[in-house]
């Protein structure tokens, strides 16, 4: 009997462990931890328009101005801080809009200001973005463009690893408010040349390829 108490001791600490364990793990996510998709601003990809997004280089030239012209980037929580302007919320929309928004608060210092905002290097708000996620040769973020195409988006990311299940990928999408997901056909479009699963891709779309079971 005495050879079973390190045995019956072992056991204890196991089972308070596993209890510890499980309490900690009760609730899966911290409060407000869960990402939620957001929506992403472009609903018409026929309408689609360049929204600018952190990360962003912008070129700003103020017409007669010099002094106030200059290029700044697009912080993390989406504003730009220009010579007598700070704090400009500019995620989120167009160039021509940020141009109209600093001439209205540069028209307290300058009479009637012109406004020209260029885009240089295109990152975009993280709801314009395509995601792919899972067995691509180089899983990323990319800007959206015009009329992307889901092999345009494979020849991006470098096509497929070894141990893709292409024909099992799927694109999350956001349709009238709710989260939905479509199946895709990447191995017959990449492999074997079937054009007709080329699909329109999205603002906002995430694209899961999963590991195929061998």
């Amino acid at each position: 009997m005495k050879g079973m108490r390190p045995v019956w001791l072992a056991c204890t600490a196991v089972i308070i462990s596993l209890a510890f364990l499980t309490g900690c793990t009760s609730n899966p996510y911290p409060p407000l931890s869960k990402a939620v998709a957001k929506h992403p601003r472009t609903t018409d990809p026929a309408q689609y328009n360049y929204l600018i997004g952190p990360g962003d280089s912008l070129n700003i030239f103020v017409w007669g101005s010099p002094e106030v012209s200059q290029t700044v980037t697009v912080r993390p929580d989406g504003k730009v801080t220009s010579p007598l302007v700070e704090d400009v919320a500019v995620s989120g929309l167009t160039p021509t809009q940020v141009a109209r928004k600093l001439e209205e608060s540069l028209g307290l210092y300058i009479k009637e200001p012109i406004v020209t905002v260029i885009v240089q290097g295109f990152v975009g708000p993280y709801s314009e973005q395509v995601r792919i996620i899972g067995e691509a040769d180089e899983p990323q973020a990319l800007s959206y463009r015009e009329d992307m195409t889901l092999l345009d988006v494979m020849i991006a990311v470098g096509g497929l690893t070894e141990f893709a299940n292409g024909n099992g990928a799927s694109v999350v999408r956001i349709v009238d408010g709710k989260q939905q997901q479509y199946g895709l056909r990447i191995d017959d479009l990449v492999e074997d040349g079937d054009i007709s699963a080329n699909v329109h891709i999205l603002p906002g779309d995430i694209i899961i390829i999963p590991e195929a079971w061998f």
